[in-house]
């Protein structure tokens, strides 16, 4: 299987920016808070190994160059939460019932990938996956800002490149839905078994959400706001 490899960053600014995080995080909160960061480092390297395939798939050139990029960025975002991580929780967190949904994901995204069904790999990594994973970041975001942490350029280049992954998944998709409509209602359908599993991910992080005061159904809602209307329209309807 795929798997992401370490990349490398700027490593300075993230260590200043962990010391900062590190005083704004009460004791009680830091094994949630790690959690949270470990699963995010596993999508991200999911994101990633996704993107490094998918650049091998694309029609056009620059498309191949876009996701050659992304592939870079979505190496360097794990590693900084991988380094979040340690910072707060050194010893062995014990999360692999936690990642479950995700390796699940995983396997049917690589599934796709040996299928070199480029639109469904849109559909899961750039849309659906790349969704649940702004949504998180905007609420970590938000959670920063009222505590007046620090780098917060840092923080938004982060955030911004999440959001121009997913703009570029929604914009690809839609052309390839143009050019061949008859695939709509294929992806409608295989979106079904990605979206239960996009929930389930944030099911096993309810007790980590609950315990840093979070409410697990406001990034459920967070999630579906950024997918595109006709992918939750009901199957049986027109989109």
């Amino acid at each position: 299987p795929m798997r992401c490899s370490s990349s490398s960053m700027t490593g300075g600014s993230t260590v200043r920016l962990l010391g900062k995080f590190d005083m704004l995080v009460s004791p009680d909160e830091r094994i949630p808070l790690a959690r949270l960061m470990t699963f995010m480092e596993h999508a991200e390297r999911l994101a990633h190994d996704c993107a490094s395939a998918q650049a091998t798939l694309a029609p056009e050139a620059g498309m191949r160059r876009f996701l050659r990029a992304q592939a870079a960025q979505e190496a360097s975002h794990a590693l900084a939460f991988h380094w979040a991580s340690n910072w707060l929780a050194p010893r062995h967190l014990g999360v692999g019932p936690a990642l479950a949904p995700l390796e699940r994901y995983r396997a049917l995204l690589e599934r796709a990938i040996r299928q070199r069904n480029f639109g469904e790999t849109l559909l899961a990594e750039q849309v659906i996956l790349e969704g649940l994973g702004e949504a998180v970041l905007k609420r970590i975001e938000a959670g920063l800002v009222k505590r007046g942490a620090g780098f917060a350029r840092l923080r938004r280049t982060l955030l911004h490149q999440e959001e121009a992954h997913r703009m570029f998944g929604l914009r690809a998709l839609g052309r390839l839905i143009a050019d061949r409509p008859g695939i709509l209602q294929a992806l409608r359908k295989v979106s079904q078994e990605y979206l239960v599993l996009a929930d389930d991910m944030l099911t096993t992080q309810s007790d980590v959400l609950h315990s840093i005061h979070e409410d697990p159904g406001v990034y459920q809602k967070d999630a579906r706001n950024t997918l595109p209307a006709w992918l939750l329209s009901p199957l049986t309807s027109s989109p």
